[in-house]
């Protein structure tokens, strides 16, 4: 199966969500944050470096719950700046 180029909106919401479960982990370590997901430290890093712009539904579901964030305010954040540009 052939997977297709990222639009540029994809890379840029991958990268708003990087940001955002970066600043929401803040000082708590990130092997500690990725074992009580259940993903490993460089998944973790991958997404929270934007290198991974479209990952799977249930791992940031289980990143999100570890950091405390409800997935609606995570959905909300990374569609923010797209729906700010649109509006403009």
């Amino acid at each position: 199966m052939v997977r297709l180029p990222l639009t540029p909106e994809e890379v840029e919401r991958g990268q708003r969500l990087g940001a955002l479960l970066r600043t929401a982990r803040g000082e708590r370590s990130m092997l500690h944050t990725a074992l009580d997901a259940g993903v490993s430290p460089e998944t973790l890093r991958k997404i929270e470096s934007g290198r991974v712009a479209t990952p799977a539904f249930p791992t940031i579901a289980a990143i999100a719950d570890v950091l405390g964030l409800s997935l609606d305010a995570v959905w909300s954040e990374i569609n923010r700046a797209g729906r700010e540009q649109l509006a403009s």
